[in-house]
């Protein structure tokens, strides 16, 4: 006769991985919707039944046991097959279906590819909901293994190699400037562009290096950077008014041309990739896959 199995409630093992994940009881809570005395109920529940402290205070919140460190990856394998034996043979049927969607990427993603999916997901889900967060990139795998996040719009290169990963589309650079400036009535040459004042968008704020700067120097030229951001969404504002311009993603750029003047970068900048990814947990589930496929189209259209 098989061993009898030592009951154990799994979502005590849900709340093992998160509080793993994040070695803090308060943030752990957080992501799973608990309170913190619920939380450390549970806690308390799972060091009994394994037997040892499992996470001990430590000068920057809590630090695992070497138990708890064995069974950080062994425990992630089970939730990830119990989440596929679950969903395995499970139709999606988007017109019925009430979901919460989450996806993370940065604002300009979200602008350019996410925002037009919510007019798809309004006539072919029209029940489900979608939660649009920033990216974090220290968190992001354990937030798509806990299934805090769904998929994660980036890069190749900022791309986990323990995540799977799709291309969507290959992305270049547009100028853009206020309707109305003087270099936007004829085409842009090198020797203006660089006398002209830029804003440079840095995503963590104060750089006055990028892309364009690096492409510059193998021509033996600078450009003058007046303002520094973090965020691409702070352009319009910031040169509607003014004669400064910026370097912008194209998709972002076209986005804008309603408002602002678009026109060519005069050099060659490299581009970039920008692809999704998630986590393998979530490979088979028929609802992600929809969003996934879905994703796909809005991003070549």
């Amino acid at each position: 006769m098989p061993k009898q199995l030592p009951r154990m409630d799994l979502n005590l093992l849900v709340s093992l991985d998160v509080l793993l994940a994040e070695c803090h009881v308060t943030r752990a809570a957080s992501r799973l919707g608990l309170s913190q005395p619920a939380l450390s109920a549970q806690l308390q529940q799972l060091r009994a039944a394994f037997g040892d402290p499992l996470l001990v205070q430590g000068h920057k919140g809590m630090t695992p046991t070497s138990r708890a460190e064995a069974l950080k990856v062994p425990l992630r394998g089970l939730l990830a097959g119990f989440h596929g034996l679950i969903s395995a043979g499970q139709a999606f049927e988007p017109l019925a279906a009430q979901r919460v969607f989450r996806i993370a990427a940065t604002d300009a993603l979200h602008s350019t590819v996410t925002t037009p999916l919510v007019a798809r997901l309004a006539v072919l889900a029209p029940q489900c909901q979608l939660a649009m967060q920033r990216t974090d990139l220290q968190t992001l795998p354990e937030q798509l293994a806990s299934g805090e996040l769904d998929l994660a719009l980036l890069t190749p290169q900022a791309t986990p190699a323990t995540l799977h990963a799709r291309r969507l589309y290959d992305e270049t650079f547009l100028c853009v400037m206020r309707q109305g400036h003087p270099a936007a009535a004829r085409p842009l040459d090198l020797d203006t562009f660089c006398s002209l004042a830029h804003v440079l968008v840095s995503p963590n704020g104060g750089g006055f290096i990028g892309a364009v700067d690096a492409a510059l120097q193998t021509l033996g030229r600078r450009r003058r950077i007046q303002i520094s951001i973090n965020s691409f969404l702070l352009v319009p504002s910031l040169i509607e008014g003014t004669d400064l311009i910026a370097t912008v993603p194209a998709r972002l750029a076209r986005h804008w041309a309603g408002l602002l003047a678009v026109v060519s970068v005069p050099l060659e900048v490299p581009g970039f990739s920008v692809s999704m990814a998630w986590h393998p947990r979530a490979h088979a589930d028929p609802a992600q896959v929809w969003l996934r496929e879905t994703m796909r189209q809005v991003a070549s259209a």
